[in-house]
């Protein structure tokens, strides 16, 4: 019996594709992160940032979290900083949808909203400021390494576990870069010859959640040794596959899982054959108000 919803995060469901892949002699499989008590990936690495900062001594009960997030993360860091009795403040672009911003508020963080002219960058830019007062711990997704040690610790052994050791190809959407950066590490360890995709969208597309990042914003996780591949995706493709994997895998997430998807199917049909792993970061009910699910 589990203790707490903490206990729940991670151990996500892998389910194989039904419909998705025509090429006989490929495998695709999906891993649910939707599946996590807060609805997505970035679950792991949450708790993970929190509980070791909190092991260290860099943060109490009385310190003030804050902390710029498209989304996920900002759910996810609400839900944990709730359960440990911690103040949180949450920075983020004023077009993110009214499910996420609202979801954080149920958890009891503050949410602040800037302009969607600057964009994540400038919510991280926002957050630095407000470091520089001395109020603040900022846990820095984009360049701990408790991030990509999350998943290096639970999504890879659970991916290596579940596919009896026979994946071939990892594919993920790269925005923190900490799944694909864990994962990797992880993978390659058991078996080099794994390949590593990462997903990013091409440079006229916005796809939340994944991200094609200015040099000075790169994330400092971010390894370019630890990933063999990087395949782009149009938005049109990453929603058309979005509303396929509704449709035809009854699979609900959001656009960077449609993203990753419709990676994921073009590397299928160029294999002769493989075991391929694609991450499904997030259920999509948390775009309902966006145009994502909008019939044209």
């Amino acid at each position: 019996m589990s203790k707490t919803v903490l206990d729940l995060i991670g151990n996500t469901p892998l389910v194989r594709a039904q419909n998705l892949v025509k090429n006989p002699q490929v495998e695709l499989y999906f891993k649910l992160e939707g599946q996590n008590p807060g609805g997505s990936v970035k679950d792991r690495p949450a708790y993970n940032m929190i509980r070791k900062a909190m092991e260290r001594g860099e943060i109490t009960n009385e310190t003030k979290l804050i902390e710029a997030t498209s989304g996920n993360t900002g759910i996810a860091l609400a839900m944990v900083a709730r359960l440990l009795n911690l103040d949180i403040e949450l920075v983020m672009p004023e077009n993110s949808t009214v499910e996420r911003v609202q979801t954080m508020r149920a958890y009891g963080a503050k949410v602040i909203l800037t302009s969607e002219d600057i964009g994540i960058e400038g919510a991280r830019d926002y957050a630095e400021e407000r470091m520089k007062t001395g109020n603040y711990f900022m846990l820095n997704q984009f360049g701990n390494d408790d991030n990509w040690q999350a998943h290096y610790a639970s999504t890879g052994p659970e991916i290596w576990r579940v596919t009896d050791q026979k994946i071939t190809h990892f594919v993920s959407s790269m925005g923190t870069t900490g799944t694909i950066m864990g994962t990797s590490t992880f993978l390659k360890e058991k078996n080099k010859d794994i390949q590593i995709v990462g997903v990013q969208p091409d440079d006229e597309a916005r796809i939340p959640g994944i991200r094609k990042w200015p040099k000075e914003y790169l994330p400092t996780i971010f390894n370019p040794q630890k990933v063999d591949r990087i395949l782009e995706v149009t938005e049109a493709e990453a929603r058309d596959m979005t509303a396929r994997l509704a449709e035809e895998e009854g699979i609900f997430a959001g656009m960077s899982s449609g993203g990753a998807t419709a990676a994921a199917v073009r590397l299928c049909n160029e294999l002769q054959s493989g075991v391929v792993v694609s991450i499904i970061c997030d259920r999509g009910d948390r775009y309902l108000s966006s145009d994502l699910f909008t019939k044209k």
